[in-house]
């Protein structure tokens, strides 16, 4: 337990690596207890000795979140061990970098099972536990594609507007149940994994993400403060996330025809000869066991990734500064009514000092 409040119980999905892996590193820092779900054993190994380094008990639960049973016994694994779940993070996912007609019927399921049916059987499996306790918060874990979708990931999109659509559906039914359990989501960047090193990929180029790239620990920071902040539906990280999202708005037809222009070549660079082996990725099985080792948190784009954002900062304390805001402008508007009160009694002095004397 640390000085930030008591130790949580956290589940934490696609844990091995990337976004999820520090999220689980910036919740153990707080002093959480995190449970790592994930398939790789490498990365789930590197997790759990990050989580420890931190200062959080790891709890390591090796499962693939599109198997609904699975989960389900994952999460009572985690209430068992830790004596509930207060938090828990969807986040797993897998895509797929090709034209639509150049993914196969079996990789789109894959796909949408794991990317959007782990996050429903996730969400399932959490309020099994979070309901009879009448707290809990569920954090989906989201993109700017959840809103705007792009070409070469129609995939991973469908699945990304599905999680969307799903979780403003059930904060609809908790309301309406006056139930204490929270969802929120916290919608990223393009952020700096090792994904683009194992993504099944049939682009002639290497993928990458679409500049400006984040670092994950901008993103661990975001979802952290919404799982203790989860009355704010929705989170935006990211100068690009909110741009996006105003601009599909705002003009959605000027939106494709750019994005048509540009979005085939920012999302791919030259390769390499040390590019590793793509064949199927890490969609049918874990990228660390055919590879051989632990892919950690980053991907390759460290040296041109940013540590932090304006939005992200604007994002977490919108109220504050709504409030400073507020508070500002009625200090001006005090201000001025003074002013125009000091400005009316010189007047009427003055009015009376020259007025004739009777």
């Amino acid at each position: 337990m640390t000085g930030r409040g008591r130790a949580r119980a956290v589940v934490v999905t696609g844990a091995s690596g990337g976004v999820g892996r520090a999220t689980a590193v910036a919740f153990a820092a707080r002093g959480d207890r995190v449970a790592l779900l994930a398939r790789g054993h490498e990365g789930l190994a590197g997790a759990a000795e990050d989580v420890r380094q931190a200062g959080g008990e790891a709890l390591v639960i090796g499962v693939d979140t599109a198997d609904a049973k699975a989960v389900e016994d994952a999460a009572q694994r985690v209430a068992d061990t830790f004596g509930g779940i207060d938090v828990w993070v969807n986040n797993a996912f897998a895509g797929v970098f090709a034209p639509f007609t150049e993914i196969t019927p079996g990789e789109f399921r894959r796909v949408t099972e794991v990317t959007y049916l782990g996050y429903v059987f996730g969400t399932r499996a959490a309020l099994r536990h979070m309901l009879p306790a009448g707290r809990g918060t569920i954090v989906q874990v989201g993109s700017a594609l959840a809103y705007r979708g792009v070409p070469l990931q129609s995939a991973y999109c469908g699945a990304k507007h599905a999680i969307q659509g799903f979780t403003e559906s059930l904060r609809c039914e908790l309301l309406r149940d006056g139930s204490g359990v929270r969802t929120t989501m916290v919608q990223l960047p393009a952020v700096n994994t090792p994904q683009f090193e194992w993504v099944l990929s049939r682009m002639p180029g290497r993928p990458r993400p679409v500049a400006p790239v984040y670092q994950p620990e901008v993103a661990a920071r975001a979802i952290v403060h919404a799982a203790s902040h989860p009355r704010r539906r929705e989170y935006w990280v990211g100068a690009p996330t909110a741009a996006a999202l105003l601009a599909n708005a705002v003009a959605p037809g000027l939106l494709d025809r750019y994005l048509a222009r540009t979005a085939y070549d920012s999302q791919q660079e030259a390769r390499t000869a040390e590019d590793e082996p793509g064949g199927a990725g890490n969609l049918w099985s874990p990228a660390d066991g055919r590879y051989g080792r632990d892919h950690g948190a980053h991907g390759r784009f460290d040296a041109e990734s940013l540590d932090g954002d304006a939005q992200e900062w604007l994002s977490r304390n919108r109220n504050r500064l709504a409030a400073g805001v507020l508070a500002a402008g009625v200090a001006l508007r005090t201000g001025a009514r003074r002013g125009r009160l000091r400005r009316g009694l010189r007047a009427v002095r003055g009015r009376s000092r020259g007025a004739p004397r009777r």
